[in-house]
């Protein structure tokens, strides 16, 4: 799978078909990437820039990691690696092509977000989540940038760089996870253990995003995150939370606050309501797993909706 360049080559990248640069349509901590044709079938790629000349220690550890998860993660709600090349300092992750990304989607195309198509991305969401569960992989970085869209109202998991397989018995894993936004207080409260959980809740807030058209808990720092939630879900205690006051940044002097109904426009539907009070209790062992939220009875009517772009 991994294919070595010379920098001549690299302009048109020849040795691994022939790819012409587009545009760059997204930057982020761990890569540049750009839009490309294969100009043998007028067909889009997605093209992953990771450079190499400022790494001491070779590659780097989210590229190694996403690479060998993609390889193996071959399903139709998750963005396929098409193939991996080297090029000069750089390594290139050649990816399908989607037209844009759910942020985009959600900051241009706000009115896009019927019930229908909520409903319809949601169920994706959770199809390539549970996939990604049974094959005992974590994602650890569920967020709209991370969920590319098509005109055809197909959704697909994206960015494996921080994920990683799941071992029993359960180690103590790392709390530099999941953006700020979509973090379950398990990890924003020091557990020394956590599993599938952690993407259930970052499901939950995507899907509260989707209905209210805006984020759920958007806090600035990791004490003001835990509040927005404690002032929505309630303080957490031991009744509704077992051994959340033995976690490490569990204080006994949290302010006490109520849980609050869910802003209006999550009442409209009853079973969508449901759906996210089950995704999103405080007790990680007791939230619905995505694989069981499928066969929940919001989406009896579920199908694929095209989306106005």
């Amino acid at each position: 799978m991994l294919l070595k360049c010379n920098l001549e080559d690299a302009p048109r990248m020849q040795r691994i078909g022939v790819y012409d640069r587009v545009e760059k349509i997204g930057e982020g901590t761990y890569g540049v990437v750009y839009k490309a044709k294969d100009i043998r079938n007028q067909k889009y790629v997605a093209l992953k820039r990771i450079r190499l000349d400022s790494e001491t220690e070779g590659v780097p550890s989210t590229a190694i990691r996403e690479i060998s998860l993609l390889k193996d993660l071959k399903y139709h709600t998750i963005v396929e690696l098409y193939d991996v090349a080297v090029i000069d300092t750089s390594i290139y992750m050649i990816f399908e092509y989607l037209d844009m990304d759910l942020k985009k989607m959600l900051d241009r195309h706000k009115n896009s977000f019927t019930p229908m198509l909520v409903k319809s991305y949601m169920h994706q969401m959770l199809d390539a989540i549970a996939f990604c569960h049974l094959n005992r992989i974590l994602h650890r970085d569920l967020k709209p940038q991370n969920l590319l869209v098509d005109r055809d109202g197909h959704l697909k998991l994206a960015d494996f760089g921080l994920a990683r397989a799941v071992n029993l018995p359960m180690q103590v894993y790392t709390h530099e996870v999941i953006t700020l936004w979509y973090r379950a207080p398990e990890i924003l409260l020091g557990t020394k253990f956590y599993c599938i959980g952690i993407d259930t809740w970052s499901l939950g807030c995507i899907f509260a995003e989707m209905i209210l058209k805006r984020p759920l808990f958007p806090g600035d720092s990791e004490i003001d995150q835990l509040y927005k939630i404690f002032r929505q879900m309630g303080t957490p205690n031991e009744h509704n939370w077992p051994g959340v006051s033995k976690l490490a940044d569990y204080k006994h002097s949290f302010p006490h606050w109520e849980q609050q109904p869910l802003p209006t426009e999550m009442q409209h539907d009853l079973e969508a309501h449901t759906l996210f009070c089950e995704l999103m209790l405080y007790d990680p062992s007791k939230r619905l797993s995505p694989k069981n939220a499928m066969s929940h009875p919001y989406f009896d009517n579920v199908g694929l909706v095209r989306p106005e772009m």
